[in-house]
């Protein structure tokens, strides 16, 4: 059996459709792991029976998070609406074994702050014709590992970017689950 382990830090909504693809695969969330204790995902994982490790930024600079992580030994690392920048000690550990979901098509839009709304609002304010998602490997920069998937929708002028949220997570809960698969099971 594949494990995985999710790093979030919202509302967990892409965690929650990776649970429910893989449910009758053979495929074991280990662990959320979520670095805000207001987050969503909390309640998600607890209501999916998923256990959730809530930490704080002291315990993942300190390597503490590195070494459960490494205790978990996932087969796939999956970052759903995870806000921090991953530190080259996480990579080194999981090369090529770290995965990214951005809400556009990179390398638009991508970089420090660029996450959710951000995102959105800078795809209506460009007046971009299209937008989309990327799953790429993670990597020490935000957004800049190598790309494994794109998919794109059209941007109309009276698209709001609540419109383009809401297009983009339709793309995301397809696509994220498929890719997890094709990675583990390819």
């Amino acid at each position: 059996m594949k494990k995985i382990v999710i790093f979030a830090s919202g509302s967990g909504s892409n965690a929650e459709k990776i649970a429910e693809y893989f449910k009758d695969k053979c495929l074991l969330i280990e662990r959320i792991y979520c670095n805000n204790p207001q987050a969503g995902v909390i309640a998600r994982a607890e209501r999916l029976g998923i256990p959730c490790r809530v930490f704080n930024r002291e315990e993942y600079k300190s390597g503490q998070i590195l070494h459960e992580l490494q205790a978990d030994s996932p087969d796939l690392i999956v970052l759903a609406g995870f806000l921090w920048l991953i530190p080259a000690s996480f990579v080194q550990a999981f090369p090529n074994k770290m995965i990214n979901l951005h809400p556009a098509l990179l390398p638009k839009f991508g970089g420090k702050g660029m996450y959710g709304h951000h995102v959105h609002d800078a795809v209506v304010a460009q007046k971009e014709k299209e937008s989309g998602i990327t799953i790429h490997f993670v990597n020490e920069h935000y957004d800049e590992g190598n790309i494994i998937f794109q998919g794109s929708y059209p941007v109309l002028p009276s698209d709001t970017a609540d419109d383009v949220a809401s297009k983009g997570q339709v793309l995301e809960h397809k696509h994220f689950p498929e890719v997890i698969e094709k990675l583990l099971f390819n």
